[in-house]
């Protein structure tokens, strides 16, 4: 009897124990596994987006009434945001012709494209403007996006890092162009921007810095790619840059023959819409001008990052940078 007493005293003993240990032992499993709870996705507003091709030329007036259609059609449709490519308002047909084109931001040209903006309450990406430097000694501009609210103001200028010197396609922009020097990201109602041109997609350290240090949900590529560039790289660069920073990609573009009389260059064109899985949402052919309905859902940026937690587990002590976006 004194044996089963025993017994039963430390039976009694160990499940109290146990008990008493469990809530902080589940606590530190659940510390442990929570880079792998998925919370529940929330329901969000969507937004509608323009993604537009255009072929320009070396005439403002043509290329501006070109633009203003386009970003009438996106308003008429519902569009928050238009996304116009890389040179739409000039692409020259002789050397030397982007150079005279060139304007200062706060110039007659650019102004023309806020009021636009304002006319039609609508946000405007305007991805290649050529940029006048005044006292450049070399006469050389800047290749600048600037994106515009639909107050027509000015909330992000970015000026182009990497130039597209490639001799093989006939182009050498460094002849023409000064490099920028700065990342540039900025809010909006449809989330936050990441603000790039053209060959910058082929340099993925710069995106990483929007998406992991500015937290950016959508990537502005605006566009004018080379014809053998575009046909061997342009759908991989953009699916590739969407997946790996879990963001939309909205990558306006230039298509066809851009003059006869002069230096005859030709844009790819296939302007995409991609989501942060990689999916391509619309697609131009190589030719055409237009515009395109994108619906950019905030839920799905939320469903694709919670699947996979890269804000997590990216090693910032091994690539650098200090974090800026909130645990998902």
């Amino acid at each position: 009897e004194t044996q089963v007493q025993y017994l039963d005293t430390s039976i009694t003993t160990a499940l109290t124990a146990l008990n008493n240990a469990a809530p902080a032992r589940l606590a530190r499993l659940a510390q442990a596994f929570r880079p792998f709870r998925r919370a529940p996705v929330r329901s969000m507003a969507s937004f509608k987006v323009g993604l537009c091709q255009m072929t320009a030329r070396n005439d403002k007036e043509v290329n501006f009434g070109i633009c203003k259609a386009l970003v009438c059609e996106a308003a008429e449709q519902g569009c928050q945001l238009v996304a116009l490519p890389e040179c739409f308002s000039f692409i020259g047909a002789q050397k030397g012709e982007a150079q005279q084109a060139a304007e200062s931001l706060e110039g007659p040209t650019m102004q023309r494209y806020r009021d636009l903006a304002r006319e039609q309450q609508i946000w405007l990406s305007l991805g290649g403007f050529q940029e006048k430097v005044e006292g450049e000694p070399d006469n050389k501009i800047l290749n600048t996006h600037v994106v515009l609210n639909s107050s027509g103001e000015m909330v992000a200028v970015y000026r182009k890092i990497h130039l597209f010197d490639a001799p093989f396609t006939g182009l050498v922009e460094s002849q023409q162009t000064l490099a920028g020097a700065e990342v540039v990201a900025c809010d909006s109602p449809m989330g936050k921007l990441g603000v790039t041109v053209c060959y910058d997609v082929r340099f993925p350290e710069l995106f990483q810095k929007l998406r992991f240090q500015h937290g950016v949900d959508i990537l502005l590529i605006p566009s004018a790619f080379s014809m053998p560039t575009g046909e061997a790289h342009w759908e991989l660069l953009m699916r590739t840059r969407a997946l790996e920073c879990q963001c939309y990609v909205l990558a306006a573009a230039q298509a066809g023959k851009h003059n006869e009389d002069g230096n005859q260059r030709q844009s790819w064109g296939h302007a995409m819409a991609v989501d942060p899985w990689g999916k391509v949402l619309a697609e131009f052919d190589g030719s055409s001008s237009g515009v395109k309905v994108v619906e950019i859902l905030p839920e799905k940026l939320q469903e694709v990052r919670q699947k996979m937690p890269l804000a997590d587990q990216r090693r910032y002590d091994i690539y650098g940078g200090a974090r800026n976006v909130p645990s998902e």
